[in-house]
């Protein structure tokens, strides 16, 4: 079971992380709610909600297929240990990302351009959205847009030892992600001004590192002794 300090972890990819998703999915975001201007506040607020709500589902559902995955390695001591390995490297990577000293992750998303070229051509087909199943399918679709960050959380959730796990570390990365795609107007600015301040930053990657050097610290002493 993933436990506390790992799901603040997955809370802190997300929200440090979400610089990004402004970059990915802002512009679609400002699309879908200059949309909703066309339908009342207390409508196009639901409508929002049905989107992340879509978005972060998927992410769980990924979470929880990649940790099940995961699972059936559980028997096979030595591989266990590798995919640890392998979740405590990603870590690491997102520690750099988060300080902006290595922003390789990004380099992922070409990975799931393939998927994504499927998915879109579903997704255009629910346009407009003028209805919450529309608008939450819709955010379902959303969630398999190509990013980096995603990827490396999977790896995570991949490494996490059952379904449950890897769903919680995925909704817990998609709840850090919502101040991005959400907030707007001076709220907005004020967490990203947040996000910018250096001293944050750091913080929040010495964090993300430390449970990374940890994971890769118990993966190696299993594999090594």
């Amino acid at each position: 079971m993933t436990d506390q300090p790992e799901l603040l972890t997955a809370l802190l990819v997300g929200f440090f992380g979400s610089g990004h998703c402004l970059v990915m999915c802002g512009g679609m975001a400002s699309a879908l709610q200059m949309m909703m201007r066309q339908q009342s506040r207390s409508k196009a607020l639901l409508l929002q909600f049905a989107l992340s709500l879509g978005r972060i589902l998927s992410y769980a559902l990924l979470g929880a297929l990649f940790g099940a995955l995961g699972a059936q390695a559980l028997g096979i001591a030595p591989l266990t240990h590798v995919l640890q390995l392998f979740g405590g490297l990603m870590l690491v990577l997102m520690a750099c990302y988060v300080s902006r000293i290595w922003t390789v992750l990004t380099r992922f998303e070409t990975a799931g351009a393939r998927l994504w070229r499927h998915i879109q051509p579903m997704s255009t087909k629910l346009l407009p959205l003028d209805n919450f199943y529309k608008a939450l399918l819709y955010g379902v679709c959303w969630g398999y847009l190509p990013c980096g960050l995603v990827y490396s959380g999977l790896s995570w959730s991949l490494s996490s030892g059952s379904a449950s796990a890897g769903a919680l570390w995925m909704l817990a990365f998609g709840i850090g992600t919502l101040p991005a795609v959400l907030i707007t107007g001076q709220a907005a600015q004020q967490v990203n001004a947040l996000k910018q301040l250096q001293a944050v930053r750091i913080l929040a990657a010495l964090v993300l590192a430390y449970f990374g050097a940890k994971t890769i610290y118990l993966a190696l002493s299993a594999l090594v002794f």
